[in-house]
C-alpha cells in the first residue's frame, strides 16, 4: 500500500497472472482427466460394435468430451465429397489420411488450449516480479540521496518490501511451470492414444474394405 503506481501495477499484474494460471489449471486437470476416461471407454466401446453405424451410436453415448467421435465422422465424410473436386481427388486411402490428420488436428487443438498461457507466465512471471524490486530499490536509493544521508532503516525497510515482488513472481510462475509440465504428459498421452486409434481406423475403412 505504500509503493507508487509503478509498485501497485507490477502487483495487481502479477495478482492478474496468478489468478489466470489456476483458472486454466483446475479446468484443465478437470478436462483431461475426463478426457482420459473418455477416450478408453470410447475406443473400447468402439472396437465392440458390430458395424460403423453402430459404432458411432455408442461414441455419441461415451465421448462426452467429443475426442474421439470426430475422427470417426471425418472418415465418414469422404464419401460425401463432390465429385470433380479437391476433396475427392486421389485414392481412398490419401483421402482416409488427409481428413483424419484434419480431425486429429482440430481434437488437439483443444487439448492444447490453456497451455500458451500457462508457459507465458511461468516464464515471465519472475521478471514482473523482478521489475517490482528493481524499482523498490531504486526509489530506496532516490530516498538515500535526497535526504544526503544513509540510515540503515532508510533502506532494510523499503528494500524488503521491494524484495516480496521477487518472491510473489516465483509463486506465481512455479505452479504455472509445474502444471504446464504435468499437464503437457497428460495431453501427450491422449495424443498418442488418439493417434493410434486414427491409425487403427485408417487401416479398417482401407483394407477391410469397410462401409462407410
Amino acid at each position: 500500500m505504500q509503493g507508487d503506481a509503478i509498485s501497485r501495477s507490477v502487483a495487481l499484474l502479477l495478482l492478474a497472472m496468478s489468478v489466470a494460471s489456476w483458472v486454466v489449471i483446475l479446468w484443465k486437470a478437470w478436462m483431461l482427466r475426463r478426457a482420459v476416461a473418455d477416450v478408453n471407454l470410447s475406443t473400447a466401446a468402439f472396437w465392440q460394435a458390430a458395424h460403423l453405424d453402430d459404432a458411432q451410436q455408442r461414441l455419441s453415448t461415451f465421448d462426452a468430451q467429443r475426442l474421439v467421435l470426430p475422427l470417426l465422422l471425418a472418415a465418414r465424410t469422404i464419401e460425401q465429397a463432390m465429385p470433380q473436386t479437391l476433396a475427392a481427388a486421389g485414392d481412398r486411402s490419401q483421402q482416409l489420411t488427409r481428413v483424419l490428420r484434419d480431425a486429429l488436428h482440430r481434437v488437439l487443438h483443444r487439448l492444447q488450449f490453456g497451455q500458451v498461457l500457462l508457459a507465458t507466465v511461468g516464464s515471465t512471471a519472475p521478471f514482473v516480479g523482478l521489475l517490482g524490486t528493481v524499482w523498490g530499490i531504486y526509489n530506496a536509493l532516490v530516498s538515500i540521496g535526497d535526504e544526503g544521508r544513509f540510515r540503515i532503516e532508510q533502506v532494510s525497510g523499503p528494500v524488503g518490501e521491494a524484495l516480496v515482488m521477487t518472491a510473489a513472481g516465483l509463486a506465481v510462475a512455479i505452479p504455472a511451470v509445474l502444471a504446464y509440465n504435468v499437464l503437457g504428459r497428460q495431453i501427450a498421452r491422449i495424443e498418442a492414444d488418439l493417434e493410434g486409434f486414427a491409425r487403427d481406423l485408417r487401416e479398417l475403412l482401407l483394407h477391410k474394405e469397410a462401409p462407410l
